[in-house]
């Protein structure tokens, strides 16, 4: 790359960038598709591409097949394993993390067990994997880290993690703790909804509202600029909507909130208040008592998306839940929200139930080749 710099040589780098991006999205093209989807003149695209064979970021795959006359077009591919991240997953009482290749595939992983009650210590081991991983791999773009809770990335400030009992944590240490290697803080559910964006077409903006469900419920809104966040990094918290008044008492502190409904602590407490030691964990011990709790979970996660389908009118819901795979919980989920929904607005909306969950450090990884991909020219 190009030292960045002002004028030309800066809008050098942010073509670059915007090629590297382009190919990680196509992962094969050749010069002259590049131009025309950039909307780049051929020499632009024919000079960059030939730099990022020098960097060993892309190679040649040799002359595409074609009928047309004229010159042959000669397809150029990512190198992916010459551009590398990495993610740090916190959740209570374990660290998690990935190292990722251009592709986002899986290089390294690993998982530690570790006492999340004190934040200074959680820090500190956190930026002892950071230099090891900076060790390891010296030529990783970046470092993500992300928690539950409310952060704001910008700042480096945890706000509130009620699942970690966390609260207004100064985060800004583990910005610099690795030498030449970008360190950058994220909300877990907002991370891992940056999945949602791969493996589809690079000009696909439509929005999309990413719902994930475990201990906790939280959501993500994707716009053409990303995840939005809101005016207090909460956007997408929908794990406290209200679905059922009056009913258990949330750890947020109101009543009736999704995530105290459903989350997987809420259904194998009901679970076992059914039938002592039966959990979703091994629901094969009775089935019965598994269907009714999972069509009322679907009952109520429906009532939730309609007003997710109403306030911010997805083009694409994406249900990440362990509960997927319960042909009960999928269709009562599906009926309510039909019920609940203004058919107009339902009818225009695609529900996707993920059958492979989104690995949130694997969105940590992706959140830092983003990060590498762009350039202010401000």
């Amino acid at each position: 790359m190009k030292d960045s710099g002002k004028g030309p040589a800066l809008l050098r780098q942010y073509n670059e960038k915007r090629v590297l991006a382009y190919l990680r999205q196509q992962k094969i093209s050749s010069r002259l598709d590049i131009s025309r989807a950039l909307a780049l003149s051929k020499n632009t695209i024919s000079l960059i591409v030939d730099d990022l064979l020098a960097l060993g970021y892309v190679e040649e795959q040799g002359v595409a097949q074609t009928s047309s006359i004229g010159r042959p077009k000669i397809h150029v591919a990512l190198n992916p394993s010459s551009i590398k991240a990495a993610g740090i997953m916190i959740e209570r009482q374990r660290l998690h993390w990935m190292v990722c290749d251009y592709f986002s595939q899986i290089i390294d992983e690993k998982t530690f067990s570790l006492d999340t009650s004190q934040p200074q210590s959680v820090l500190a081991e956190i930026m002892r994997h950071c230099q090891q991983l900076q060790q390891a791999w010296p030529d990783l773009v970046g470092i993500g880290v992300g928690f539950p809770g409310i952060i704001d990335h910008q700042q480096g400030i945890l706000h509130v993690s009620s699942h970690l009992g966390w609260g207004e944590v100064n985060l800004q240490p583990l910005l610099t703790c690795a030498d030449n290697v970008p360190v950058s803080v994220w909300n877990n559910v907002k991370a891992a909804a940056l999945i949602a964006r791969e493996g589809g077409s690079a000009n696909d903006n439509d929005a999309r509202f990413y719902l994930r469900i475990g201990e906790g419920i939280g959501g993500a809104l994707l716009t053409e600029h990303g995840v939005y966040s809101g005016g207090s990094w909460t956007a997408g918290e929908v794990g406290h909507l209200a679905v059922l008044p009056g009913g258990p008492l949330c750890s947020c502190g109101q009543r009736g909130c999704l995530e105290s409904l459903i989350g997987l602590s809420a259904i194998n407490r009901r679970l076992e208040q059914r039938q002592p030691g039966l959990s979703w964990d091994n629901r094969q011990q009775s089935a019965e008592i598994v269907n009714e709790v999972m069509a009322q979970a679907g009952q109520l996660l429906g009532k939730a998306l309609s007003q997710i389908i109403h306030l911010m009118n997805p083009k694409t819901l994406l249900i990440d839940c362990p509960y997927n795979v319960h042909p009960l919980f999928v269709e009562n989920t599906l009926a309510a929200a039909q019920q609940f929904t203004l058919t107009f607005p339902f009818s225009r909306t695609q529900i996707t139930f993920v059958t492979e969950r989104f690995n949130p450090a694997r969105g940590l990884a992706l959140a830092m080749f983003r990060r590498f991909e762009s350039v202010s020219l401000t």
